[in-house]
């Protein structure tokens, strides 16, 4: 594990890229309001884990357990469908299409949310993505089409298929001129950080918060920042293979990493979120960086634990199980309250 401590944390990154970009929302009373309309919406489990507990050599570990999230398997249940249940309010998603490439879970969130709002969802896969979660897909109602080689590639495919102006592109990431989607659709993630706080009692001492792209971190170290100050310790978990944010961070600019497929799938991302990078770079305090090896350790551990997961589910967990040698940096002890997300739940 690398550690890299955000010099920029408190201030925030000063970039041209950044300008135009709003910062992560906090305030989860928005979502909160379309979730009492969610006949899926139930609240998920906040578990205390004392055997990663007496692991890491810290007091407590908390996590929020997302595995059942409106039975879709992770926390993206909330993300994309906060989107379209804000146009269905607004009466615009009857009858809309709307189009997203996915590796994972993000499809779902699209097909799920479009069924309940009578819109339609478009999920662009690449070739290497498994026929069952394609079936998945259609069990939700979307349409699944088959594009490119790899995630990049089918994105590409989303992208240009929406060109014409008859579909919505709706991303989890942002970039210039493409920011409204995904600040909505990262706000939709405060109702899990909404729910940890009221079932975690004390503040924690320390988060641990995995990141792809970034847009769960953000909005949860926002989340955090509003709800509890500048007391927590806020590490970011990436792979090593994909240093979107901390190697923008390390640049003092959002920059493109290089690095090979990564068993963290959902968080094989090479490019940052720039709303994400934005708040990140305000709000946290750590960025952490794994090994392939050391995730799949973690992940082995926390299954052994009773909590199955994958290697990504379990990153925010396998950054605290790792940070052995970064313990003083990061003021990790045996005094110490850790918050953390399992963010899905094992693949078949």
């Amino acid at each position: 594990m690398d550690c890299l401590t955000n010099p920029f944390r408190g201030t925030g990154l000063a970039h041209p890229a950044l300008d135009d970009m709003p910062w992560p929302a906090a305030d989860p009373a928005p979502t909160l309001a379309l979730l009492t309309r969610c006949p899926r919406h139930t609240v998920t489990p906040m578990v205390q884990a004392a055997a990663l507990a007496k692991a890491a050599g810290v007091a407590e570990v908390w996590f929020k357990d997302e595995r059942t999230r409106m039975g879709l398997g992770s926390f993206k249940a909330l993300g994309a469908a906060n989107v379209i249940a804000h146009d269905g309010v607004a009466g615009r998603a009857q009858g809309r299409t709307y189009v997203a490439a996915s590796a994972g879970n993000h499809g779902l969130s699209v097909a799920a949310g479009a069924a309940a709002f009578g819109a339609r969802a478009r999920i662009f896969l690449a070739e290497t993505v498994p026929e069952g979660f394609a079936d998945r897909l259609r069990a939700e109602g979307a349409e699944v089409v088959r594009a490119g080689a790899t995630y990049e590639e089918s994105m590409a495919a989303a992208e240009t298929s929406v060109r014409d102006g008859g579909a919505v592109l709706l991303s989890d990431s942002s970039w210039r001129g493409y920011a409204r989607i995904p600040h909505l659709l990262m706000e939709g993630y405060l109702a899990l950080m909404d729910e940890a706080a009221a079932q975690i009692g004390a503040p924690p001492t320390h988060v641990f918060l995995q990141a792809g792209v970034g847009g769960l971190a953000a909005a949860g170290a926002a989340f955090v920042r509003r709800e509890w100050g500048d007391g927590p310790v806020i590490c970011i978990v990436e792979p090593a293979a994909a240093l979107a944010l901390a190697g923008s961070i390390a640049a003092g600019a959002p920059t493109t990493s290089t690095g090979p497929v990564s068993i963290m799938g959902r968080l094989d991302c090479k490019e940052p979120s720039l709303i994400a990078l934005k708040g990140l770079a305000r709000d946290a305090d750590h960025f952490l960086t794994i090994t392939e090896d050391e995730a799949q350790a973690a992940t082995d551990r926390v299954a052994a634990a009773g909590l199955p997961s994958t290697p990504s589910g379990a990153a925010g967990l396998a950054g605290l199980l790792c940070a052995g040698p970064h313990a003083g940096t990061l003021g990790l002890d045996g005094t110490s309250r850790v918050l953390a997300i399992l963010t899905e739940q094992a693949e078949a």
